[in-house]
Parts: C-alpha cells; sequence; structure tokens
C-alpha cells in the first residue's frame, strides 16, 4: 500500500493565507471598534454639554410661544362658490373646530349640510381624538422645556427637540389622514355623486362647485418657531462651550 507524499509547501502557505486573512479580519474589527468607541464618546461628551445663559433663554421663549396654541386657530379651511362668494370660513384650534359666525349664519352648519349633499359625513369634535391628545401634548412639552431650563443639560434639550419634532410630523399626518377619510368614505347613496378627493392640506383646489383654500393659521406660526428656538439653543451651546474648551 502507497501513500502520496505530502505537499508540505502548499500546506504551509494554505496555512499562512488563512492566518492573513484572519489578521487582516481582526485589524478591521479592532478598527472598527476602536472608531465606534471614539464616536460613542465624542456623543457622550457632546450630550452631557451644559448650556449657557443664552440657550436657556431660548428654550424659555419657546415655552411661552405655545401659550397662543390654545387661543388662536392652527389651521384654516375656507370655500367659495357662486352660493357664497364671500366663503365660508372653518377654523380649527388644538381642541376645537370652530366655523365662521354671522348674525345670519354659522359657516360650519352650512358647511355640514353642503357635505351631506355629497355623502359626506358631517364634522363634528367628537370624531377628532386629536383635539383629545394635541392640547395635553403642547402642554407636557411646555412642562418637558421648563425642565430643560432648569437641569440645563444638552442631553435634556436634544431630547426635547426629537419629542416635539416627532409629535409635529405626526399631527400633520394625523391630519391629512382624517382629510383622506373625509373625501373617501362618502354615502353611495347621496343626492350628489362626486368622484373620491381629498381636501387639500396646503393651498388651492377645486371640489365640485367650490374652491378651497387651505393653510395654516396663526398657531401653526408659534408652533413652527418651537423647533427653530430649540435648535438655535443647540447650536448656541454648542458653539460656546467649543469656545471655552480653546482658552
Amino acid at each position: 500500500m502507497s501513500f502520496a507524499p505530502l505537499d508540505m509547501e502548499g500546506i504551509i502557505e494554505k496555512v499562512g493565507n488563512r492566518l492573513r486573512r484572519r489578521t487582516f479580519r481582526g485589524r478591521l474589527l479592532l478598527k472598527g471598534c476602536t472608531l465606534m468607541q471614539k464616536y460613542i464618546e465624542k456623543a457622550t461628551s457632546f450630550f452631557e454639554i451644559p448650556l449657557d445663559l443664552r440657550a436657556r433663554g431660548l428654550v424659555l421663549v419657546a415655552v411661552f410661544l405655545l401659550v397662543p396654541t390654545y387661543f388662536f386657530p392652527i389651521w384654516n379651511m375656507t370655500l367659495y362658490s357662486n352660493q357664497f362668494p364671500d366663503g365660508l370660513s372653518l377654523n380649527i384650534y388644538s381642541y376645537k373646530l370652530e366655523g365662521g359666525k354671522s348674525a345670519n349664519r354659522d359657516d360650519l352648519k352650512e358647511i355640514n349640510s353642503l357635505n351631506h349633499y355629497i355623502g359626506m359625513r358631517a364634522l363634528k369634535e367628537d370624531d377628532f381624538t386629536e383635539f383629545k391628545w394635541i392640547p395635553f401634548v403642547i402642554g407636557g412639552v411646555m412642562l418637558l422645556a421648563l425642565r430643560v431650563v432648569v437641569l440645563g443639560k444638552m442631553s435634556k434639550l436634544v431630547d426635547l427637540f426629537v419629542l416635539f419634532t416627532y409629535f409635529g410630523l405626526f399631527s400633520l399626518w394625523s391630519f391629512y389622514h382624517k382629510l383622506y377619510l373625509y373625501g373617501h368614505e362618502l354615502d353611495p347613496t347621496a343626492a350628489v355623486k362626486v368622484p373620491l378627493f381629498t381636501p387639500p392640506m396646503f393651498g388651492h383646489n377645486t371640489m365640485a362647485n367650490f374652491e378651497v383654500n387651505s393653510y395654516p393659521d396663526v398657531g401653526s406660526y408659534f408652533m413652527a418657531a418651537v423647533p427653530l428656538l430649540l435648535l438655535a439653543a443647540i447650536w448656541t451651546s454648542r458653539r460656546s462651550h467649543i469656545g471655552r474648551k480653546g482658552k
């Protein structure tokens, strides 16, 4: 019985290649871990930055800017037609719906009467769950902002910015979704048949014989200023911290 001679050089070369590959992977892994550690240390250092007085003042201004959202409309929709050339106005607050009112007319009732003819549900405050949680969330944000002013820590300010931004984007999506449902869940037995539609959230649109304008109102502009102020507070504190480290 004979055995083939072992190719020792080939075996040694294969073993060497495997070791080199493992060493290369190990180096890559070590380098990746080192970079990750540096990133975590840098992020931790950023979140530990103390807020200076200017940043705390900006956050305090943001708190006061949220107060008018309880008194001014957040959105306005106005419907024009030959029957109502001066327009039917619908004001959307953070907690209620309100139509324009005059001595002889309630615009919300007129809008609901017109909606009935095309099979759209009546606009009722009870159908808007947003009116229950939006005022609560705004109040919670104000309390968290005051907490940021007292604690004066970057991590708390970043948390507040992320939370309020998410709240704003979710509220916009919820508003659009509600408009979509109202225009797509029409009664098939309605007197007037119209194609399914979505009332405009921004800008102008034509629905049946109505021209509809929909735009943010005063309350929305106050709310839009809040994340800008929070970003400015983040920037000022970071700049101030870098300036102190450079001295």
